[in-house]
């Protein structure tokens, strides 16, 4: 066999590696779009490496030529190629690197240098994304400080050849022929210079190094001519110009000094397509066992698909300026999930296709550090900037809420401080703190009640005892509230107390034996009015609560009238919780007075009178009677 032949005879990739390839190429990769992002990773990489060399081989001397990678397209040819002008490829190198996937020469070279240089590149596998797009790969290469150039080429899992061939510099080009068009596939739009530049900027746009790439341009000129009204005519002219279409240095890379507040915002506004500024920018830069550099923005208004299950959280992650996860949910626990931004790390461990990351040490490290972060800075803005705070709580206030209740109150310790709540008696959102820091001497416990709104809140009946006192009653709108204060149960050693529900500890020791009193007197009208609503009550009892209204509907047990609302409100679910009711009465009003003797005298009319008084506290309560003809017709039988 002539040598010539020799050199272009077709080598086999291993069985492992041809399974590899197969599996890589189908499912691995989830988008076929990342192919550009892998091969620009490489390039990166091999300029990296000769970058290392020139700094610490002092037999190097400077290089002619500016590092850069070349994006060149063939749309007749159906061909993608690009170029790096960095460390080259020997024989031996295409055979270790590109014969055996999942071998990386980067990885080597990694083990080998210093540990503060960044290589993108460390699993081998990348490359290979070429082939989901291509039906032909060929990889020219030249190594530095070599005289001979060698040619590459692959059909897939077939195997590959290499040759000898001609290359005028040292670098490497990756030319990829793509596959034709089939009716799920549109493979030419890789062939598109606008959609080429929106993936590098995508995925690539903080690569260190300058990617090109000839980009169209045009302007209107005038031709010299004029028209029939004696006008300068004009013509547009399209030109073909050599442009960077990378930014390279991104602004979480940069100092305070260099980039300003405004340019954060002007970025966020950009990058996140959002109207409005951030209420904060949160910058970080961390070295130690895990180094990170992470820009954070806190939003002012909620994306119209936030609270539903379409909505997509997560950061933004980057490997040494590639972007490795558009929306990483790991980096922030589900109660921050409203914050955006970036999080750039060369520490993070990912796995073969980096599109998932490994839950690592690292990780977890960087995501309670940011969690620490998100908190101080929502502190800040509540203590320091108030109306900025409140501007942001208008939107997140309900998520700050379901992460106190969510994975078993594990973050409430976190939230509590952050969370406000109506205050009837200074007519604002209030927090915890604020409510402690108002409460009056001999005042023990924090009094909240739940309602649909507000006002309704301030006027019912259980409220009376309390603000009589002088007390603050937190008015809870939100479905979510109740849950709320029974995860926290209590807040810097004061209890929660739920008005409608709780013990509210106000009664002294002669108004218990008063009631006690009332109740014995009143027993057998109290036990028809329980035989009367049957199981529609679990308990009728003289009230220690009301001074003024007649009736109150309170409950006993662990659900409340707005935690049964919102169970009846979860489609499906035929055995839903149900509040036990309590239908509490005035002994002093004049209805249950009236009451009494119409029981002595007239039983069916006191039985009327019984489940109207029901109805009524329920209607109060916001619990609307189930069958309102029957409502109507019991207060009109009365006349």
């Amino acid at each position: 066999m002539r040598e010539g032949e020799s050199k272009m005879a077709k080598k086999q990739f291993k069985a492992e590696s041809k399974r590899l390839m197969d599996l890589m190429i189908n499912s691995i990769y989830t988008h076929k779009e990342i192919f550009l992002r892998e091969i620009i990773s490489n390039a990166s990489d091999a300029l990296d490496k000769l970058n290392y060399k020139v700094m610490t081989d002092t037999s190097v001397g400077a290089l002619k030529e500016d590092f850069h990678i070349k994006i060149s397209v063939d749309k007749d040819a159906r061909m993608i190629t690009v170029s790096d002008n960095g460390i080259g490829m020997s024989k031996e190198d295409m055979d270790a690197n590109l014969g055996v996937i999942a071998h990386s020469g980067s990885l080597d070279f990694k083990a080998d240098a210093d540990s503060k240089i960044d290589i993108i590149g460390q699993f081998g596998v990348g490359f290979y994304s070429a082939f989901m797009v291509s039906d032909s790969v060929t990889v020219v290469s030249k190594a530095y400080g070599s005289d001979e150039a060698y040619s590459w080429k692959s059909e897939g899992v077939d195997g590959y050849s290499i040759k000898e061939c001609e290359k005028d510099s040292v670098g490497t080009d990756v030319i990829m022929h793509l596959k034709p068009d089939t009716k799920d596939e549109k493979y030419s739009d890789f062939l598109e210079s606008y959609g080429l530049q929106n993936l590098v900027k995508k995925y690539s746009d903080y690569i260190r190094w300058p990617i090109h790439m000839d980009v169209e341009s045009g302007e209107w000129k005038d031709t010299g001519k004029k028209d029939k009204d004696g006008k300068p005519k004009e013509e547009y002219v399209t030109k073909i110009e050599d442009k960077v279409i990378n930014s390279m240095i991104p602004i979480w890379q940069r100092s305070k000094k260099d980039a300003s507040d405004e340019d954060c915002m002007a970025f966020y506004r950009d990058k996140f397509r959002d109207m409005e500024d951030p209420v904060s920018v949160i910058r970080a830069n961390a070295e130690g066992t895990v180094s990170y550099k992470a820009m954070l923005f806190i939003p002012k208004k909620a994306p119209y698909d936030f609270y539903t299950r379409d909505f997509e959280s997560g950061l933004q992650l980057y490997s040494s300026g590639v972007l490795i996860m558009d929306k990483c949910a790991d980096l922030l626990p589900y109660c921050f999930r409203f914050v955006r931004g970036v999080v750039d790390s060369q520490d993070f461990s990912l796995n073969l296709s980096r599109e998932v990351l490994q839950q690592t040490q690292q990780l977890r490290s960087v995501a309670s550090n940011l969690k620490k972060k998100v908190k101080n800075e929502l502190s800040r803005l509540m203590n320091e900037e108030p109306e900025k705070y409140l501007e942001f709580y208008e939107s997140f206030g309900r998520q700050l809420k379901y992460g106190v209740v969510e994975d078993y109150g594990s973050n409430k310790d976190t939230l509590k401080d952050l969370i406000m709540f109506y205050s009837s008696k200074d007519d604002k959102l209030i927090s915890l703190a604020d409510y402690v820091k108002g409460m009056l001497e001999g005042q023990d416990r924090i009094y909240y009640v739940s309602a649909d709104t507000q006002e309704h809140a301030k006027q019912l009946p259980q409220t009376e005892p309390v603000r009589e006192k002088g007390y603050d009653v937190l008015c809870l709108t939100e479905e979510v509230d109740e849950f709320v204060m029974k995860a926290l149960n209590d807040f810097e050693g004061k209890t929660l107390c739920n008005i409608t529900s709780d013990d509210l500890g106000l009664e002294t020791a002669d108004e218990k034996k008063d009631i006690d009193s009332k109740e014995e007197e009143s027993k057998d009208l109290l036990v028809f009015m329980k035989e009367t609503l049957g199981d529609k009550v679990a308990a009728i009892k003289i009230s220690h609560r009301l001074k003024n209204h007649a009736v109150l509907l309170t409950t006993e047990g662990g659900v409340t009238l707005e935690m049964e609302k919102y169970f009846q409100s979860i489609p499906g679910d035929e055995n839903r919780p149900k509040a036990k009711r309590v239908l509490e009465v005035n002994a002093s009003h004049p209805a249950f007075i009236s009451l009494k003797e119409t029981f002595v005298n007239d039983k069916d009319k006191a039985s009327r009178l019984v489940k109207i008084m029901y109805l009524q506290a329920s209607i109060v309560a916001g619990v609307p009677p189930e069958d309102l003809i029957e409502y109507s017709d019991l207060v009109f039988g009365l006349f």
